[in-house]
């Protein structure tokens, strides 16, 4: 698998965004899980655990043909922790193979020369760093102090475009501790964005007026990209909502490691259908209907890719979408009709 080039990554981007506003019957982007496991315990996260085994490569390699084949954009593996799947350099080279974007988030503590050197080999195109405080305390181990030699490396040796994202809310001690991480991040030559902590549902914790500010001095002094498509935040930081067409289900998908598809990672269960078992028609009824949780949430990726369709086709509610493709408590009407015909006398005719 070649390297994944500036002019390549920026030649596909073009290729994949084109294709987004052409089409809107295929996945743009999509976070799949290869492990649970973290090597970490941040107190705010809900998406680890201890003692979870990787899952099978083989079984991962089957998800990434599925995901390939409904014409998925981008594939971020995303985890627990994925530097911590011993085939995570497979699983990366599987999706450019298919013509993928490949992207990565990670904590960061897993960044040595050598396995970034195999990250190029594999081809991967992005990857996120979120760091929450200048040094470790109770909340968080994801601190400047002990990643900036991890950074260093990327900055020498990546070839794959590098994000760091600094978060206010949540716990996190001292707001002000993020405008050091975004300066860092700009110092060393990596985009930088800011997001904020969300409650169990994913949807807006109250921040302090410190925090305002910090969140919006960053967003004012980071470099223009796509990962910064983020001014949903700004109602929501101000105490607002945010109205928007949720696309999550069919636009984006979030991939646990079972295999099981949800909105999102913190609406994990719904629809709860498995990857192998996901159909374009699935897509389609989470596509044109409402979700719950969108005024308040504040998960960044869901809502970028939301970005692109925002312009065209109003959402309904789940009863409405229904009522519109025919369907009475999940049963369409001509396997009704043909359940009554089944049930009617026969004819003497049709007895003989």
């Amino acid at each position: 698998m070649p390297k994944a080039s500036s002019f390549s990554r920026f030649t596909r981007g073009v290729k994949h965004t084109v294709k987004a506003f052409v089409s809107t019957k295929h996945p743009v982007l999509v976070h799949i899980v290869p492990m649970r496991r973290c090597n970490l315990a941040c107190t705010y996260c809900n998406e680890y655990d201890k003692t979870s085994d990787p899952v099978a490569i083989d079984v991962m390699l089957e998800r990434i043909d599925k995901l390939a084949e409904f014409g998925t954009s981008v594939v971020t593996i995303s985890g627990g922790e994925p530097m911590m799947h011993p085939e995570i350099y497979d699983i990366i080279a599987r999706i450019r193979q298919h013509g993928m974007i490949a992207g990565l988030i990670s904590n960061g503590y897993y960044f040595q020369v050598d396995k970034i050197k195999k990250l190029n080999e594999a081809g991967l195109d992005y990857l996120q760093i979120s760091i929450d405080n200048v040094t470790p305390d109770d909340v968080s181990k994801k601190s400047l102090r002990v990643l900036d030699a991890k950074l260093v490396n990327l900055r020498d040796h990546a070839k794959f475009k590098v994000n760091i994202n600094s978060v206010v809310g949540g716990g996190v001690a001292n707001p002000d501790e993020a405008l050091q991480i975004a300066s860092r991040a700009r110092e060393l030559g990596f985009s930088s964005t800011v997001g904020v902590i969300h409650d169990s549902d994913g949807l807006l914790k109250g921040l302090t007026a410190r925090e305002k500010e910090v969140y919006k001095e960053i967003k004012d002094k980071g470099a223009r990209s796509y990962a910064r498509w983020n001014w949903f935040q700004d109602d929501l930081v101000d105490g607002g909502e945010y109205e928007w067409r949720c696309r999550a289900g069919a636009r984006y998908l979030y991939i646990d490691e079972g295999g099981i598809v949800s909105w999102c990672s913190q609406q994990r269960g719904t629809p709860g259908i498995p990857l192998l078992e996901y159909t374009h028609a699935d897509m389609d009824r989470e596509y044109h209907t409402e979700k719950w949780c969108a005024p308040t949430c504040t998960i960044q990726c869901v809502h970028q890719v939301g970005h692109l369709d925002a312009w065209r086709d109003p959402q309904v509610s789940l009863a409405e979408y229904k009522k519109r493709k025919g369907v009475n408590n999940g049963i369409k009407k001509e396997t009704i009709a043909h359940v009554l015909k089944t049930d009617q006398p026969m004819s003497k005719s049709e007895a003989k």
